[in-house]
């Protein structure tokens, strides 16, 4: 069969042959659809990921959508292996898959998944988030960002603030659900100001940026907050971009995932009550 083939990290994959891939008991062989191409499976193919066993040959892919022997299409999540979804097949346990309904696009679900799980998980397994809270997306425009905004809504918040660069992006994200845009564009005293003034109560922060804009974007927030005893959540999805200073008043959980696309077949917690900063799928 043929697949996305990497032998060596520091070179792209290649088209070429690979070896049919052989069930385990209990596994299915699926003819891939459509797999998600996104950061976790860049890290992948680049060795950089946490997970890396630095085994080669490898075929980079971690979920993706995948029609069974019985012809239903599944939108499958892979064990780490070397046997990824970017190939003609690959395997999967069913357990980790869900049947799609008739009529979905494999493709947008394969591009999707990853990317909305990123602040699905992060709000409803990470975090005890509860309806009506206020909620600041930090990168909402991205395309996890996006999600992220609609995500939040769906789950109830009260009120969402979405913050990003692409001025494009930014302004389409209203239709999206929400109820003010923050540009992150120019001086870092501009962005602080506008930050301060839209989301200074907020409850959570999703946070797809990290690393310096983070930290300067904390800090606008709980300086700014008119209640400073009140907590404030502030989850990091993504890689690490800078180093943690260490803090009392706060807790980070990190919540991998980031951004996706798909690629046709033949997706911290923090708790502050102080001005303080912390400077990552």
């Amino acid at each position: 069969m043929k697949a996305a083939v990497v032998t060596a990290f520091d070179t792209p994959p290649r088209y070429q042959d690979a070896p049919a891939p052989t069930p385990a008991e209990g596994e299915v062989v699926v003819d891939v659809v459509a797999a998600g191409l996104h950061p976790r499976v860049r890290s992948q193919a680049g060795g950089s990921h946490y997970t890396s066993t630095d085994e080669l040959p490898l075929v980079p892919g971690i979920d993706g959508v995948g029609r069974d022997p019985q012809g239903a299409l599944r939108y499958f999540v892979l064990h780490d292996t070397t046997q990824g979804a970017m190939a003609e097949q690959t395997v999967i346990d069913p357990r980790r898959s869900v049947v799609l309904p008739d009529g979905v696009d494999p493709v947008a679900v394969a591009a999707a998944m990853n990317p909305a799980m990123s602040s699905w998980v992060a709000l409803r397994q990470r975090i005890a988030f509860e309806p009506g809270r206020s909620v600041l997306v930090l990168g909402a425009t991205g395309n996890a960002g996006r999600m992220a905004v609609q995500v939040a809504k769906l789950l109830g918040a009260g009120r969402v603030v979405a913050a990003g660069r692409d001025p494009e992006r930014l302004d389409a994200l209203p239709a999206l659900g929400a109820d003010a845009v923050v540009s992150l564009a120019g001086t870092p005293d501009d962005v602080a100001a506008r930050l301060a003034e839209a989301a200074a109560d907020v409850d959570v922060v999703v946070d797809y940026v990290w690393g310096p804009a983070a930290a300067a974007a904390m800090v606008a927030i709980v300086t700014a907050r008119p209640d400073r005893g009140k907590p404030l959540t502030w989850v990091e999805i993504g890689s690490m971009g800078a180093a943690r200073p260490r803090s009392r008043r706060r807790r980070c959980v990190r919540h991998g995932s980031s951004s996706s696309a798909a690629v046709r077949g033949p997706s911290a917690r923090a708790r502050s009550s102080r001005s303080s900063a912390r400077s990552p799928t």
